[in-house]
């Protein structure tokens, strides 16, 4: 089972991961200014993630593949590791499909 990690950033900011059920991190944020926010963008994953429209694939500079997820009003609210294949990305994606929607929350701030 998948989980959502919030944390809080060095510069103040908070960040979610989300972890696929054997740890690893399938899906990062961006900062947010607040806690709240933060938890709206998990919110807005829960919600987008069973959408393949809103995946965007991508292939970095140095031929990496990855890719975003996007909300309905096209913002990215998740960014996946980097990966070596396409065929790696898509399963990456497929295991956003499967782990965003249920997944817990856990607030490791300390707040």
């Amino acid at each position: 089972m998948g989980k959502f990690i919030i944390t809080k950033r060095k510069n103040g900011e908070y960040q979610f991961n989300l972890k696929a059920g054997n740890g690893q991190t399938i899906l990062s944020s961006e900062g947010y200014a607040t806690k709240a926010g933060c938890k709206i963008g998990i919110t807005s994953v829960k919600t987008n993630a069973p959408i393949d429209s809103c995946y965007d694939k991508r292939i970095s500079s140095n031929s990496q593949y990855y890719f975003n997820l996007k909300a309905g009003n096209g913002e990215i609210i998740g960014t996946s590791e980097m990966y070596t294949t396409s065929t790696a990305r898509d399963n990456g994606i497929e295991s956003v499909k499967s782990n965003a929607p249920d997944a817990a929350i856990v607030d490791e701030t300390g707040e």
